[in-house]
């Protein structure tokens, strides 16, 4: 069944978030700073390959803390309702860090790291709103299409704003720049403001799911002559932001000692957690990897706009997959050629190498995500699905941690990252065995039942 006029528009607004962040995604976590990064540490005196190390090091940091809070945001979200309140303050945390990038001084790798770490916390914990609210707005015979369709949008966004800076880059001069690296700045401004541009009709057209329950203990503000009275929680009186911390925590243990309930989800989170430790880690350190071994910066942008440019149909294409043979034997698909883009990784001596595998992640990228985020939706009930989404963020979060981590020790230890590219095939067979052994209708039962008992 079509959406109406009105879920339309829902459905766009909801989609051009992804179009919004991904300007972030693109231009600051796969394509500019991880050079420009290591340009300030190698300008404060690192030899080349530590400051490859130092970014994944800076990335696992930035990934811990955001999974260290992703999961009580989604808690308070659902017991406040206040989904698209929390989206707005860790969007804005994110685009005022990316804005910022622009004053860090040369050689300044220590502020860089700071401020990349608060812009993939905003990043990353608007994340867990935005997702969230797909299954408030999508039917489940609609949620993997409109979840690729977000996705194809985003890598259209996140392109066009990357081409755009790629030519201030390769001529600056064209637009009036004194070089390079002015360019490389203007760039994360010209990021900061597409987010925040783009991010206002979700805030404006979405609609705002309910809360889900109150906390128990909490006497409700009332009304008075004199205006709202103050609520209470165990006879203090709180403010907003008490209240929202306290029912979060509540409702986060609740769901805790729950999880016996949800074993399909959970069980899908332990694979997620797995083989999405590989994508991000390719996602954060393609870039960096090939500036090691000599790769141009033009060239690097240029190949991830072919990344981008694939991205968009490839996308599509998985939903319509998906649509026809299930969402799982599309997603193992993809695992399995992100598993060969990881071998011939090992061989990348070329800025031609580059094209091709960048090509190839386009084939599979946004799939693979898109297909991950529609399967989980279909596992959480609507009533939880801040929460759970939270967790969702959590997982790969953490297990971003992991990669980062083997990607930095192994290539510190060795002198060299290809055998680090080679680790990570790994972690997508372990993955891919463990989608495998999850029992989807079982757990889309669950969810139901929880739905309905909620009601």
């Amino acid at each position: 069944m079509k959406p109406s006029r009105v879920d339309r528009r829902v459905i766009q607004a909801w989609c051009l978030y992804d179009w919004a962040n991904s300007a972030f995604a693109t231009t600051v976590l796969a394509a500019l700073f991880p050079p420009f990064f290591r340009s300030l540490a190698i300008g404060a005196g690192m030899a080349g390959n530590a400051a490859t190390a130092a970014w994944a090091f800076v990335t696992a940091g930035a990934l811990l803390a955001a999974a260290l809070v992703a999961p009580l945001l989604g808690a308070m979200a659902d017991a406040t309702g206040g989904v698209k309140r929390y989206l707005a303050v860790f969007a804005g945390l994110g685009i005022a860090a990316t804005f910022a990038f622009t004053l860090i001084p040369d050689g300044g790798w220590q502020a860089a790291a700071a401020l990349f770490i608060a812009a993939d916390l905003g990043f990353a914990g608007s994340i867990v709103f935005y997702e969230s609210l797909l299954p408030h707005i999508a039917g489940p015979g609609d949620i993997d299409r409109i979840s690729a369709r977000g996705y194809a949008w985003g890598y259209a966004g996140g392109g066009l704003l990357l081409a755009l800076e790629a030519w201030w880059i390769a001529q600056p001069s064209f637009f009036g720049m004194p070089g390079t690296d002015f360019a490389v700045r203007a760039s994360f401004a010209a990021t900061a403001l597409w987010w925040a541009v783009f991010s206002i009709p979700l805030l404006i057209r979405v609609p705002e799911p309910g809360a889900a329950t109150g906390l128990p203990g909490a006497g409700p503000a009332q009304a008075t002559d004199s205006g709202p009275r103050p609520t209470t929680l165990g006879g203090r009186v709180v403010g907003r932001a008490d209240f929202d911390v306290a029912m979060g925590w509540r409702r986060l243990r609740k769901t805790l000692r729950e999880v016996h309930r949800y074993r399909q989800l959970f069980a899908f989170l332990v694979a997620y957690w797995v083989y999405s430790d590989a994508i991000g880690t390719i996602i954060k350190m393609a870039v960096a990897y090939g500036d090691e071994i000599g790769i141009s910066l033009n060239d690097l942008v240029r190949a991830l706009l072919l990344t981008q440019a694939v991205g968009i149909p490839a996308s599509l294409a998985f939903g319509r997959l998906a649509a026809r043979r299930g969402a799982r034997p599309a997603l193992l698909l993809g695992l399995f050629v992100y598993g060969l883009i990881c071998a011939g990784g090992y061989f990348m001596s070329t800025a031609t190498h580059f094209y091709l595998l960048a090509g190839s992640i386009g084939l599979v990228q946004g799939g693979c995500q898109a297909l991950s985020r529609s399967l989980f939706a279909s596992l959480v009930p609507r009533h939880k699905s801040a929460e759970f989404f939270g967790f969702f963020s959590t997982s790969s979060r953490f297990a971003g941690i992991i990669g980062p981590l083997v990607f930095g020790l192994v290539g510190g230890l060795t002198g060299t990252s290809r055998l680090s590219i080679l680790t990570l095939i790994a972690f997508f067979l372990a993955g891919g065995l463990l989608l495998l052994r999850v029992d989807l209708d079982e757990g889309r039962r669950v969810a139901r039942e929880a739905e309905k008992e909620a009601a």
